[in-house]
């Protein structure tokens, strides 16, 4: 029977340095039960690696080991190198691959708990990484990222961004169903389709990690830089910029500070860090348009609530519900009819 410590010790059986036993973990923060940090005694010292196996399902996994390499060779954002990648293991595991130990805490574990200060270093950080990226990798069309041939493509590609982010939207929508949030969905496709005439159509697909949120990055408050690394680069979007910095201002200020003068230091710090690496006029419509794209990461997050709270009390999950829906209706509200 297949087990993370048989599983593992397959994994470095096959592609580790000798070693003479070795602990595991799982990292905390909302992270796959996929991914075990490994620790190895190798000729009497520790050496640190992360083990990520493939998920159950059809899904891509190629994707990501590449977009490590992809994204270390033309940006200066911070990702782990990765060691090995073993699409056909030899041995009966699933496919996997093997990156550095990056050391630093979960963002998501701290970030509310952070001086105001260390707060705006992080969000002008995270700026700074965003408009890095969007400047230095374009695509040709809008669409998921896959690989043919070992090459990065864009899979279903579409020429509209409008059309992109409505089928993109639409996908959230449908997975309500299942959900708590199903009685919202009518209400929130009322405020959506009329709203849709406010996206662009055209401009350049730019480079979009579509789960760019604390809990995917890591941080040490003393380092010059404090996010040390981000993590989770299996969905990833050819998509406008703008969608990737309304969809970070949700997930780091919006969903997570009330108070309006927090949310407008932290936002000038990200835009301040953004501009630093790539030219964006905020004041072009942007702010009509971020609460459309704001609603549609919540539907998002909406859609995988019973997922992500599956381990939580129903006391969590309760709270989580209810702010949920409280941010439903503020961002409903915010949206220009």
């Amino acid at each position: 029977m297949s087990t993370p410590e048989r599983d593992i010790e397959a994994v470095l059986d096959e592609s580790g340095p000798d070693y003479s036993g070795f602990t595991y973990e799982t990292p905390g923060g909302g992270h796959q039960s996929d991914v075990y940090m490994v620790t190895m005694d190798h000729r009497g010292e520790e050496y640190e690696v992360v083990v990520k196996f493939k998920p159950a399902g059809n899904v891509p996994f190629d994707v990501e080991p590449k977009l490590h390499e992809y994204v270390a060779n033309r940006t200066e954002v911070p990702v782990p190198r990765i060691l090995v990648f073993k699409e056909d293991p030899g041995l009966d595991v699933p496919p996997y691959f093997v990156t550095e130990r990056v050391h630093g805490r979960n963002l998501a574990e701290a970030f509310a708990g952070l001086s105001p200060e260390m707060r705006q270093r992080i969000l002008r950080q995270a700026g700074a990484m965003l408009g890095d990226m969007h400047s230095e990798i374009g695509f040709e069309a809008f669409g998921r990222l896959d690989l043919h041939d070992g090459r990065l493509i864009v899979r279903d590609w579409m020429g509209s961004w409008r059309a992109y982010f409505e089928q993109l939207t639409r996908g959230h929508l449908d997975r309500l169903d299942a959900t708590p949030f199903a009685d919202v969905a009518d209400r929130a496709e009322n405020r959506i389709d009329p709203a849709l005439d406010l996206v662009p159509e055209e401009g350049v697909p730019r480079l979009v990690h579509d789960d760019f949120r604390p809990a995917n990055l890591l941080f040490d408050p003393d380092a010059e830089d404090p996010i040390t690394a981000v993590l989770d680069w299996q969905d990833v979007l050819a998509a406008l910029p703008e969608y990737n910095l309304a969809q970070t201002e949700f997930l780091f200020i919006d969903s997570s500070f009330r108070d309006p003068d927090i949310r407008e230091r932290l936002r000038t710090a990200f835009h301040e860090g953004y501009r630093a690496g790539r030219p964006m006029d905020f004041d072009d419509g942007y702010a009509e348009r971020r609460p459309l794209y704001q609603l549609s990461t919540l539907l998002w997050r909406m859609a995988g609530f019973e997922a992500a709270f599956a381990d939580a009390s129903g006391l969590a999950q309760a709270r989580a519900e209810a702010q949920y829906r409280q941010q439903f209706e503020r961002l409903l509200d915010a949206i220009p009819v």
